[in-house]
C-alpha cells in the first residue's frame, strides 16, 4: 500500500496489450520517463497510455470512454487488474502496471483526489493474464461478423470474410477459441485482393460507421493515404476554426446578469419536485455563468428524464428577467412540442410571453410569431431548425439553448457559431458526440453533469431482439396497462 507520504505527482494507466502484459510492474517504474517521451510522439503509445493527476480538468464521461476503449472493464466492484468501477463522482481503477488500485474522486470537471486503494485479487495471475489478453480482441470479435465493413488503419476500409490459420488458408466464419488455431483476420479489398491481418494485431481495425455502404479499393493504391490526409487537414482548419472562434469569445464582453430576484426565486420554489445534487449544482453553475461577464458556453450533459430542461427553464427565465429574449432549439417538432408544453405549464403565472415556430405551423401564423419576435413581443420563441431562417431576427437576442445539438447539420452549426460570438449559449444532451466531449477536454467548453436520477426513477432496460409481432405487442401492451406511454419508431415511411 502507498503511503501518504509516498503518493506520486501523476499516474500511469496503460492498456492491457500483450507487449504491456509480458512486461512487470519494476519495468515500468524504471521506464517511467521513456514511456511518457514516447507517448508525446509516438501514435501507438499516446493510444495506449494514459497519465492523471490530481487537480487535472478531465470530463468523467470522456474518462470512462477513453478507458474503455483501452481494454479496461467496467464491474461493480474492483477483484483483478484491467478492471474499472464508476459511482457518481468516483472512478475505481486497477492500473495492468501496477500492483494496487487508485481511487479518482471528481469534482465537476476536475480530479479533486487519487488515492491507493487495497484490492483483495479473487482470481490466479495466470487466469488474469488470459483474461486481459484476450478483452480487446474480444471486443472485436463478438462485434464483427463476415460482410460487415471494417476500417484498417494503414489500408483503408475492406469486408471483414472471416478467419484463416495461415495466409491463403481456409476461411473460417466462427470466431477464434484457443484450440480452434485461427491467426489472422481477414480483409476483402476490390479485385479479388485479400489482407491477412494477426490477430494480435487487431488495434489496427475498427468498425466501419459510415451512413452509407462504402466504395472499396484495391490494395496499394493511394487513395487511402489521400483519405486520411485530406481527414487531417480538415481537422487541423477545424482546429484553427474553433481556436479563433474561442479566442474572440475570451475577449468578448457578453450581458452580465444580476442575481435571482423575487419571480426567480418563486419559479424556483414553485417546481414540484425535489433537485436532485447534480441538478441544483447544474442550475447554479448555469447562473453563475450568466451572472458573469464572459459569454457562457456550457454543455449540460445527463440521461434522458434526469432534469435537463429544467435546468433550460431556469436559464431562460432569468434572461427574461433581465429584458432578454431567449431562444430554445430542438432537432425534431416533437422535442419542440415536448419544451412548449413544458415551459408553458411552469411559466403560466408569470409576465412572460412564449411562441412555438415550427413548419407545421401556418404561414400566416410564422409571420405573425416572426414579426412579433423582432418587435420584442415574444420573450422565449421555443422551435426547430426554422428557428435558424434568415428571416427570423431576434430584437435583442440574450440566450440560445440548443438541445440535441450533435443532431443537426452542417448548415446549422454555423450559425451556432455565430451565436457563440457575443451570447450566452447552453447546450442540453444525452448523448454528446466525441468532438463536443474533446472541447469540454481542451477546456474550450463547460460542462455540468447530471448523473444521479430522481427518486424513484427506476433504471432504463434497452433490449435488443430479433424483430416479433409478438414481442412487441407485449411491450405495448405491458406499457399501456400501467397507463405508460409508446413511442414506436419505423424505418420506413412506405411500409409504417
Amino acid at each position: 500500500m502507498v503511503k501518504k507520504d509516498e503518493m506520486p505527482n501523476e499516474i500511469l494507466i496503460v492498456s492491457p496489450t500483450p507487449y504491456f502484459l509480458d512486461r512487470g510492474v519494476l519495468w515500468f517504474q524504471e521506464n517511467y520517463a521513456k514511456i511518457k517521451k514516447a507517448a508525446q510522439s509516438q501514435v501507438w503509445w499516446k493510444d495506449n497510455t494514459l497519465w492523471l493527476e490530481k487537480d487535472l480538468a478531465i470530463n468523467l464521461f470522456a474518462l470512462l470512454r477513453r478507458l474503455d476503449e483501452m481494454g479496461y472493464q467496467k464491474v461493480q466492484t474492483l477483484g483483478a487488474p484491467g478492471e474499472l468501477a464508476h459511482r457518481g463522482g468516483v472512478v475505481d481503477i486497477f492500473p495492468v502496471n501496477e500492483e494496487h488500485a487508485w481511487r479518482l474522486e471528481f469534482s465537476g470537471n476536475k480530479i479533486a483526489a487519487i488515492e491507493p486503494l487495497a484490492i483483495k485479487i479473487l482470481r490466479s495471475a495466470k487466469k488474469i493474464k488470459r483474461e486481459l489478453s484476450s478483452r480487446r480482441l474480444d471486443n472485436l470479435l463478438t462485434t464483427a461478423k463476415p460482410g460487415d465493413w471494417l476500417v484498417h488503419l494503414d489500408h483503408g476500409i475492406g469486408r471483414f470474410g472471416g478467419f484463416a490459420k495461415i495466409p491463403g488458408g481456409q476461411l473460417s466464419l466462427s470466431a477464434p477459441t484457443q484450440d480452434s488455431g485461427e491467426k489472422f483476420f481477414v480483409m476483402e479489398y476490390a479485385k479479388g485482393d485479400r489482407l491477412y491481418v494477426p490477430l494480435d494485431k487487431e488495434a489496427k481495425l475498427s468498425r466501419y460507421l459510415g451512413f452509407e455502404t462504402p466504395i472499396i479499393h484495391r490494395l496499394g493504391g493511394t487513395l487511402w493515404f489521400k483519405t486520411k490526409r485530406h481527414a487531417k487537414e480538415s481537422a487541423l482548419s477545424l482546429a484553427k476554426e474553433l481556436l479563433k472562434l474561442y479566442a474572440a469569445r475570451a475577449l468578448e464582453r457578453g450581458w452580465r446578469y444580476g442575481k435571482d430576484d423575487e419571480m426567480q426565486r418563486e419559479l424556483a420554489n414553485d417546481f414540484p419536485f425535489v433537485e436532485t445534487d447534480d441538478q441544483a449544482r447544474a442550475i447554479a453553475e448555469v447562473k453563475n455563468d450568466m451572472e458573469s461577464l464572459k459569454p457562457m458556453d456550457r454543455l449540460i450533459c445527463g440521461d434522458v428524464g434526469f432534469g435537463k430542461t429544467e435546468v433550460a427553464l431556469r436559464a431562460a427565465f432569468k434572461a427574461v428577467a433581465a429584458g432578454k429574449q431567449a431562444a430554445l432549439l430542438a432537432p425534431t417538432t416533437i422535442l419542440a412540442n415536448q419544451h412548449w408544453h413544458t415551459f408553458t405549464s411552469r411559466l403560466a403565472k408569470f409576465p412572460v410571453r412564449l411562441a412555438l415556430l415550427t413548419r407545421l405551423q401556418s404561414k400566416k401564423e410564422q409571420q405573425k410569431i416572426i414579426k412579433e419576435t423582432s418587435e420584442g413581443k415574444i420573450d422565449i420563441l421555443i422551435g426547430t431548425h426554422r428557428l435558424l431562417s434568415r428571416d427570423i431576427i431576434f430584437k435583442d437576442l440574450g440566450l440560445a439553448i440548443i438541445d440535441e445539438e450533435q443532431r443537426f447539420g452542417v448548415k446549422q452549426k454555423e450559425t451556432f457559431k455565430r451565436w457563440r460570438a457575443n451570447i450566452d449559449v447552453l447546450s442540453l444532451s444525452a448523448t454528446p458526440i466525441p468532438r463536443t466531449l474533446h472541447l469540454t477536454l481542451a477546456g474550450l467548453r463547460e460542462v455540468s453533469l447530471i448523473n444521479s436520477p430522481p427518486p424513484g426513477r427506476l433504471p432504463v432496460k434497452t433490449l435488443v431482439e430479433t424483430y416479433s409481432a409478438k414481442i412487441v405487442k407485449d411491450a405495448i401492451a405491458k406499457e399501456l396497462a400501467r397507463g405508460g406511454q409508446v413511442y414506436f419508431l419505423h424505418n420506413r415511411v412506405e411500409t409504417i
